[in-house]
């Protein structure tokens, strides 16, 4: 992949992390389940630490990260973030899992394409299997929500 696509798609997960950091955040503030609302947050600071690994490759790589997905992330993630809240939990999880899911699809396709980066490769790597942890966790408060219920 050349440098300046490589730096594109970059940009590209830069956003799509941004958004997810004010998603969660925004979640977590409107649920009303304590131990939620904290998974939420911690999930946030995870994403967080993403978009900081991101932005650092993109520098490295000679790159700046996009300053509109410094604006405008944020502000659709929180709009999302507040309307899964209100959903409901049950929505919240599923809209996360389905997230989650084609965010590790996308590094996964970005790990086959990005080359032989090692600090690159594993910066992916690390952000794939962050992801795939989290959607563990939101199937799994899904099951449990769903098994309490019946």
């Amino acid at each position: 992949m050349q440098r300046s696509s490589l730096i594109a798609r970059l940009n590209w997960f830069y956003s799509l992390e941004l958004q997810q950091v004010a998603l969660y955040t925004a979640q977590a503030g409107a649920v009303e389940d304590i131990y939620i609302a904290r998974a939420l947050s911690r999930v946030a600071s995870i994403e967080q630490q993403h978009v900081d690994n991101i932005a650092a490759e993109i520098k490295r790589l000679g790159g700046k990260p996009v300053s509109l997905g410094d604006v405008i992330a944020p502000v659709t993630g929180k709009i999302a973030g507040t309307f899964t809240g209100a959903m409901g939990l049950r929505l919240l999880l599923k809209a996360n899992i389905a997230l989650e899911e084609k965010a590790m699809r996308d590094y996964k396709e970005m790990i086959l394409k990005a080359g032989h980066d090692p600090g690159l490769f594993s910066v992916l790597w690390n952000n794939l299997i962050d992801e795939d942890l989290h959607t563990a966790w939101f199937a799994g408060r899904l099951k449990s929500l769903e098994a309490h219920q019946r």
